[in-house]
């Protein structure tokens, strides 16, 4: 038995992760964190070393909750995965047939969603397994 959880470099992630965490024992079950790193869409004539960029995206998230991970009554898998977020998340957790996938959202509001895209929205329409969306704490 697993849970899924999407964490990113936003400050809701440990909010997140710690929900997840919470799930996981509850569920006794293994905990996959996965980060995913997404290459942005821009336009540049300047070189730019994509690896060197995912790689550092890579040491700040989990610089980030390196402290979290320091406990020993859940099994914590760590994960690191590349493409467009919520369709790579649903699909890692149907590979490992989590029973429950846990992700943040930032409160971005409508205008934002709808230019930038939702990845709460389109995890919870696409997945097979129960979706957990953890708000960010008022003041984030």
């Amino acid at each position: 038995m697993s849970v899924v959880v999407g964490i990113d470099d936003s400050a809701v992630a440990r909010h997140v992760l710690a929900r997840a965490k919470e799930q996981a024992r509850w569920r006794n079950a293994e905990l996959h964190v996965v980060h995913i790193f997404h290459l942005p869409m821009v336009y540049t004539e300047a070189a730019i070393n994509w690896d060197e960029v995912a790689e550092a995206q890579r040491s700040a998230v989990w610089a980030a909750v390196a402290e979290d991970f320091e406990i020993e009554d859940v099994k914590i898998e760590r994960v690191d995965l590349e493409g467009y977020p919520p369709d790579v998340l649903v699909d890692y957790a149907a590979q490992v047939d989590a029973e429950l996938l846990v992700v943040g959202t930032r409160g971005r509001g409508e205008i934002a969603s709808l230019i930038l895209g939702s990845t709460s929205q389109r995890v919870i329409h696409l997945a097979a397994c129960d979706v957990l969306v953890v708000k960010a704490a008022l003041g984030d």
